[in-house]
């Protein structure tokens, strides 16, 4: 009994547990993106890499997984829908990050990620993707939660307090960039931001046109690839430059090339599918918390009194935007429910 229990636990919660496990994911993104760009590594060129290992990756998945579904023809206008979502929400976003990532730290970087969910809802209220009535307490709890998680996002990263001395620390990293820099970095991450959240809002019709999901993004990362590559080529033509060793920088683009573009896209289709694009977006919050806890024990960073309170403001938000999309979706499905019945009746 005990192990059917469980098997039922993780089965109604697979959904979450597949979000927790894509922002682990891009934690160790930001972590590692950093790290070899810092060490060098031309941004575009990581980029181009990056989204070749996704492609190497995804294809056999999509050649032997998505064979066992009904075909579902490629128009030219879908293909050209894949296309541009894959260089407005992909190439532009990745290159964006990549740039802007030499300019700051990889927990700031882990902020700026937390503004998505905000954004993605914004954007999918505007292309009535997502429902935006503050008379139901779950949209309420869905505008105080995105609320909650963006104030803990910044009381995580700015408010300081009292040292807590959880091992011996040294300096926190710092950036070794101009105030100028630092603002252009920003800016450029906001941007990114922005593009990204809007990207997770481009899947919900296209997953509907073809529902094989490998496909749809083993198609999108090799488009973006070639975008990437011309994009780098032009920026970068010293051929040594482009040359991967066995070092750091070929860890960083195969991390990110295989579990973040490849099985954390796969994981955030399949999340927009079944639950919907805010839901997908709204667990960027962990990022922050997870990219903290590797940074102190990897990198020795120091952690304050306000991380923890923005870590429960974090959380906190984060339950309440999972508690109202439940909601909403229980009453929606009572009363298609109730709306069947009257059909029978009638």
């Amino acid at each position: 009994m005990g192990k059917l229990k469980l098997v039922s636990m993780l089965e109604e919660n697979k959904g979450c547990l597949g979000m927790i496990l894509v922002q682990l994911a891009y934690a160790g993104m930001a972590m590692f993106s950093k790290a070899a760009i810092d060490r060098g590594m031309n941004p575009y060129i990581f980029v181009v890499y990056r989204q070749a290992f996704a492609t190497i990756t995804l294809a056999p998945f999509a050649f032997f997984l998505d064979r066992k579904n009904p075909d579902h023809p490629l128009s030219y206008t879908l293909i050209l829908k894949i296309f541009l979502s894959s260089f407005f929400g992909i190439t532009l976003s990745s290159n964006l990050y990549s740039y802007a990532i030499n300019y700051v730290s990889a927990t700031f970087a882990s902020v700026g990620i937390n503004t998505i969910p905000a954004l993605t809802f914004l954007v999918a209220v505007i292309f009535r993707f997502e429902t935006c009535s503050i008379r139901t307490s779950a949209g309420i709890a869905k505008f105080v939660g995105s609320g909650l998680s963006l104030s803990g996002a910044m009381v995580f990263a700015f408010v300081k307090g009292p040292l807590v001395r959880l091992m011996k620390c040294s300096n926190s990293m710092n950036s070794k960039d101009s105030n100028e820099k630092w603002v252009q970095g920003c800016m450029l991450m906001l941007a990114a931001n922005f593009i990204w959240a809007s990207w997770f809002v481009m899947q919900a019709p296209l997953v509907k046109k073809y529902p094989s999901k490998f496909r749809l993004i083993m198609l999108q990362c090799f488009f973006s690839c070639t975008q990437s590559s011309i994009w780098a080529l032009a920026m970068e033509r010293d051929i040594s430059k482009w040359r991967l060793k066995w070092d750091l920088n070929l860890f960083s683009v195969a991390y990110c090339g295989i579990v973040v573009n490849g099985i954390s896209f796969w994981l955030q289709l399949w999340a927009v599918e079944k639950k919907g694009p805010f839901y997908a977006a709204a667990f960027t919050p962990l990022i922050l918390i997870f990219t903290a806890l590797f940074s102190l024990f990897l990198w020795n960073e120091m952690l304050y009194l306000g991380s923890f309170c923005g870590a429960i403001l974090l959380i906190g938000g984060l339950y309440c935007v999972i508690w109202g999309k439940n909601k909403e979706t229980q009453i929606n499905e009572n009363q298609d429910k109730v709306d069947a019945k009257e059909e029978m009746v009638v």
